[in-house]
């Protein structure tokens, strides 16, 4: 027995008046697009001694849709690889929809960029870590957390700087 009380009931008369609701978003389904996991040279990539140099990509996009939905897509790619031989390549396009709510127009880019991501990266890093193990590869490769407002704000100063180096030639 505890002597915590029991969590408020929110149909209760006396429940305190809620306003409308902030700004968020609500994820309404996430899917495989597109996964490509190659192994050229199985089964000798198996047994590499250290470690193989790994080539990683990460791009995301987002696109409204007529539905009022937002598709979000996170695209990664990892290729390991040794002086000898590819070890592994994976290819993975995951993708989410998204209902936006309350969310003013400025921050609709940064939220679609960054927080959306950051939603999707754990279950694209799951389905990296299986086809690894799948194809063979133990320990799993298991990708690092990504910055995303990192990479966005990345991309926004190589946007801002692009017409000023363009004219600089």
């Amino acid at each position: 027995m505890t002597d915590a009380a029991p969590p408020a009931d929110p149909m209760a008369a006396d429940a305190a008046p809620q306003g409308p609701p902030g700004p968020g978003f609500r994820i309404v389904a996430q899917y495989v697009k597109d996964l490509s996991f190659e192994n050229p040279k199985a089964p000798d990539s198996l047994r590499v001694d250290g470690k193989p140099g790994i080539d990683m990509g990460v791009e995301m996009n987002a696109q409204g849709r007529p539905d009022g939905l937002f598709e979000v897509e996170l695209r990664l790619t990892i290729k390991a690889t040794t002086d000898a031989m590819t070890v592994f390549n994976v290819e993975l396009l995951y993708g989410g929809l998204f209902a936006l709510q309350g969310v003013a127009e400025q921050d609709i880019e940064p939220l679609l960029l960054i927080e959306c991501p950051r939603y999707l990266f754990p279950f694209a890093r799951e389905i990296i870590a299986r086809a690894t193990s799948d194809g063979g590869f133990y320990p799993p490769f298991m990708l690092d957390p990504i910055d995303f407002a990192g990479i966005y704000v990345a991309r926004q100063q190589s946007i801002a700087r692009g017409p000023a180096d363009a004219g600089q030639a």
